[in-house]
């Protein structure tokens, strides 16, 4: 009989320790917050919240956005949550070795919420706007310059990339400092069949815009 007891006290102790890793594995280790902005994003007046948020137990550093949004009793809820849009701070492929970018910055500004970040050579803006009930990509601004020494000088050339979404406008503009009007001017229409959704989207969409 005592080994009976002795087999299901096993059973029971192999059975809760399975269980405890499970909730360790699940736990949620975004525990630093690293952005916070309000402003009104569903158009109802109220102020609604988005927050970056880092891990801080996995090695690699991800980052996850959260956007909540006002409710008619007053309260706050999630809407978006997501940890793709924003690269890990020290992505697995590099072993140890950070990005070289920083932390996006996010902002609202007349009800659209816009997302800028550092890129090779430049930077990008994401404007989502909250509409048919999701975040939705509605414009890109992109700055590069061609400069390979490190620095940027007089013959540095600064291409301005501005893609409308909803009409399917993209525009590129070569520009240098020293000139008085644009080098060159690039346009194209692009057929979107539907707007890109922020809970999609992934940092390495970048190189689409």
């Amino acid at each position: 009989m005592k080994n009976i007891y002795l087999y299901f006290a096993i059973i029971f102790i192999s059975v809760q320790m399975n269980v405890s890793a499970q909730n360790s594995k699940n736990k949620d280790h975004y525990n630093y917050q690293v952005r916070e902005e309000e402003g009104d994003l569903n158009h109802d007046g109220k102020m609604d919240k988005i927050t970056v948020e880092m891990d801080t137990v996995n090695e690699t550093r991800p980052l996850r956005l959260q956007i909540f949004l006002s409710q008619p009793n007053g309260k706050l809820a999630l809407a978006v949550s997501s940890t793709q849009i924003i690269e890990p701070q020290y992505p697995a492929e590099k072993h140890g070795k950070p990005n070289g970018f920083q932390i996006p910055n996010f902002f609202i500004e007349e009800g659209v919420l816009k997302m800028w970040s550092e890129i090779k050579g430049g930077n990008i803006t994401y404007d989502f706007k909250y509409q048919n009930g999701n975040f939705e990509l509605i414009h890109v601004d992109k700055l590069t310059n061609n400069a390979t020494k490190g620095y940027i000088d007089e013959n540095t050339i600064f291409t301005e990339t501005k893609f409308n979404l909803v009409t399917g406008l993209r525009t590129e503009t070569d520009e240098r400092s020293d000139a008085k009007k644009p080098l060159d001017i690039r346009k194209k229409t692009v057929v979107i069949k539907s707007l890109p959704k922020i809970q999609d989207f992934k940092f390495s969409d970048k190189k689409l815009y």
